[in-house]
């Protein structure tokens, strides 16, 4: 359990920045993934039930301007940095998880 903070700027401008923390990785990793769900809602608002493959949700990391997490470090009491990569490989694991585990 490691408190984290997700750091995301979804268009060009920096006013688009903002900032959500979490108790854990894997609750940011959650949010993530539902910042895309809602994104979806948003852009298919007559769809009663929306479903996405983990491709679709990598497109979406990837086309925003940038993404990335701070994950509180115990030993150094210091916040380290991670990248979109890192990011989605998190989440491929979180996912393959819940899959294997029939969630």
């Amino acid at each position: 359990m490691s408190h984290t903070i997700l750091l995301m700027q979804p268009g060009p401008k920096p006013e688009t920045r903002t900032y959500s923390d979490f108790e854990s990785v894997n609750e940011c990793m959650e949010g993530v993934c539902k910042i895309y769900e809602e994104h979806l809602k948003r852009s298919n608002p007559h769809t009663p039930s929306i479903t996405y493959d983990i491709s679709q949700l990598f497109d979406f990391i990837d086309q925003l301007s940038d993404l990335s997490c701070l994950v509180y470090q115990k030993s150094t009491s210091t916040y380290a940095p991670y990248t979109k990569e890192w990011i989605k490989e998190k989440i491929y694991i979180l996912l393959r998880r819940q899959a294997a585990q029939g969630q």
